[in-house]
C-alpha cells in the first residue's frame, strides 16, 4: 500500500515539476524580453540575445516577434567584433544565430568557417547544424576533413549528423 502510495506521489510530483519549470522559465523569458526592448546599449543588449536564447533552450518559441532583431544583433556582431579577443563574442553569435532558425544567415555563417579562431568555426558549425542547412554541406565536409583543430572537426560531423536525421 505504501509503495502504490509513493508510485502516485511521484507520478504526480514529475508533471508538477515539469509545469514548474516552464512557468519559471516563461517568467524569465518575459523578463530578459523586457530588458532586451529597453536596453539601447549594443554589448548588453547582445548579452541579452544570449541569456534570452539560452533561457528558451535555444528554440525561438515566444521569441517570434523579437527574431528579426536578434538576427540583426547577431548578425552584425559576427561581421563587425573584430579581432583576437572578440572571438568569444564572433562565436557565441554564430552559435546563436542558428538558434533562430533563418536560413538567410547561412552565407554568413559558411563564411565564419573560414575564420582566424577555431572556437568561431565550431560555433559557426554548430549554428549551420541547429539549421540544419544542406546547402553548407560540403562546406562543413570540408571542415570535418581537412580542419586543424579537432573541435572544428568533431562540430563539423555533429552538424552533417543532425543534417541526416
Amino acid at each position: 500500500m505504501t509503495a502504490i502510495g509513493l508510485v502516485c506521489a511521484l507520478l504526480l510530483f514529475i508533471p508538477i515539476r515539469m509545469l514548474r519549470r516552464r512557468q519559471v522559465r516563461s517568467r524569465e523569458r518575459t523578463r530578459l524580453l523586457t530588458l532586451f526592448h529597453r536596453e539601447t546599449v549594443g554589448g548588453e543588449q547582445l548579452e541579452l540575445v544570449f541569456a534570452l536564447l539560452e533561457n528558451n533552450e535555444y528554440h525561438i518559441d515566444g521569441l517570434e516577434s523579437v527574431v528579426p532583431a536578434l538576427k540583426e544583433l547577431l548578425a552584425t556582431t559576427l561581421q563587425r567584433a573584430l579581432g583576437d579577443k572578440q572571438h568569444r563574442i564572433r562565436g557565441m553569435a554564430a552559435s546563436h544565430l542558428g538558434a533562430l532558425q533563418d536560413l538567410s544567415a547561412v552565407p554568413l555563417l559558411v563564411k565564419a568557417l573560414d575564420d582566424d579562431h577555431a572556437y568561431v568555426r565550431a560555433c559557426a558549425a554548430l549554428g549551420l547544424g541547429r539549421l540544419r542547412a544542406t546547402e553548407a554541406r560540403e562546406r562543413l565536409k570540408a571542415a570535418m576533413e581537412h580542419d586543424w583543430d579537432q573541435t572544428v572537426r568533431s562540430r563539423a560531423r555533429e552538424a552533417l549528423e543532425r543534417m541526416r536525421s
